[in-house]
């Protein structure tokens, strides 16, 4: 064989061996071109799959937690329906007492209204028999007590206050001194005087001008004229009532009142 002939086979073997060594690498190539294909789809197919678990967990979550809050609600609605009903509870037992309360009121009320009639009475039988102080004042208190024991839109209890504060300050004339201006009928004639109260035990009036002077006796449910002599002492002591000179002893010509509250 020819050295040119062996040199062309030589050739054509090496062009052969090329060729196949290049179909190789392009069979290994499309492998490996599959091949990352499908780790490329597992891995997104397993991320999808982490997506839904994820997902899923979160609904759980929250299935939960509104079982949770459910479950609190329960528990507040329990704890407030064991508070209402003890309220109803108290509430029925107070209009129990309430409903033995007015019954037992009807029945006091049966007793009590007659005997503050009566001591409305015996107030006006007093004022009477006192000596005629303050009358007009007098008289129409014990007329505001007997309007007031006929309304209804006033308690048991009030009536029952406003009549003992009227024996109150009936009781406080006897211990206080006291000078005011009024009326009184002297020889025929209705003129202004000064009136001296001391506690009751002596009641007299002065004419402004200091020239008359009288004293109220008790006994006789008279006036009397006094002397003269008594003008300045009866000045003092209505100054001294009038709180417009110190307290000193004083001169007054005194009776001794039949009648006490």
């Amino acid at each position: 064989m020819s050295l040119a002939l062996q040199n062309i086979i030589r050739i054509i073997a090496v062009t052969c061996a090329i060729l196949a060594i290049g179909n190789s690498q392009g069979q290994s190539q499309s492998d490996l071109n599959t091949a990352d294909q499908a780790q490329k789809q597992s891995d997104a197919a397993g991320k999808a799959s982490q997506m839904k678990v994820s997902s899923e967990a979160s609904a759980t979550q929250v299935l939960l937690d509104e079982y949770r809050a459910t479950l609190g609600k329960i528990e507040n609605t329990k704890a407030y329906n064991k508070q209402v009903a003890a309220m109803i509870a108290s509430q029925e037992e107070e209009m129990v007492s309430i409903k033995k309360q007015i019954v037992d009121l009807k029945e006091v009320n049966k007793n009590i209204v007659p005997l503050m009639l009566r001591m409305v009475d015996s107030l006006e039988a007093f004022v009477k028999l006192d000596s005629p102080f303050l009358a007009d004042e007098r008289s129409e208190r014990i007329l505001q007590l007997r309007k007031m024991m006929s309304r209804a839109d006033v308690t048991t209890s009030e009536k029952y206050r406003r009549i003992l504060e009227a024996y109150q300050v009936e009781n406080e004339y006897g211990r206080t001194i006291e000078a005011y201006r009024g009326l009184q009928v002297i020889e025929g004639k209705e003129l202004s005087v000064d009136f001296l109260r001391v506690g009751r035990v002596a009641l007299i009036y002065q004419t402004l001008d200091g020239e008359k002077s009288g004293v109220f006796d008790p006994k006789s449910k008279t006036w009397s004229s006094l002397d003269s002599g008594l003008k300045k002492p009866i000045q003092t002591a209505l100054r001294v009532a009038r709180k417009q000179e110190a307290p000193n002893l004083l001169t007054i010509p005194v009776f001794s009142p039949e009648v006490s509250l």
